[in-house]
């Protein structure tokens, strides 16, 4: 049975991590998040249910073979925890949360430009991604 770690982070806007989780991996997970409002467990690789809780979770079977169940469990701070077993965290590790962490900024970004307004463009250089946000007046 695989032991599941809790990644703290800065993820706060439930709408666009949903959109990033949607489009990672090439979007991989495009139609795999499941949101509720109160927290749901998680399940392990055999099926069996587990202590953890997550209100966003990639369920095991979209995650890959003999995988766990990925969560995002919204704190009392209003961030969301990252929840990965440790079988799982040598895909989906530091590297991966850093990437998910920079679409994630990039989805906010789009959000809040567009609450107010604004235009949105976004490409990709490098690994970098550039932001232009325009309003018409």
């Amino acid at each position: 049975m695989s032991h599941f770690s809790t990644v703290k982070s800065i993820i706060k806007r439930k709408s666009a991590l949903v959109k990033a989780l949607q489009s990672i991996d090439n979007g991989r997970w495009k139609n795999c998040v499941e949101v509720s409002e109160e927290a749901t467990n998680l399940y392990g690789y055999q099926g069996d249910k587990r202590a953890q809780k997550a209100e966003i979770i990639i369920r095991r079977k979209n995650v890959g073979g003999s995988s766990n169940d990925i969560g995002f469990k919204l704190q009392e701070d209003g961030t969301y925890s990252a929840i990965i077993s440790d079988y799982d965290s040598s895909h989906y590790n530091k590297t991966w949360l850093d990437s998910l962490c920079q679409n994630y900024a990039k989805c906010t970004v789009k959000e809040v430009a567009e609450e107010n307004g604004f235009s949105f463009e976004d490409h990709t250089e490098n690994g970098e991604i550039f932001v232009t946000c325009e309003r018409s007046y």
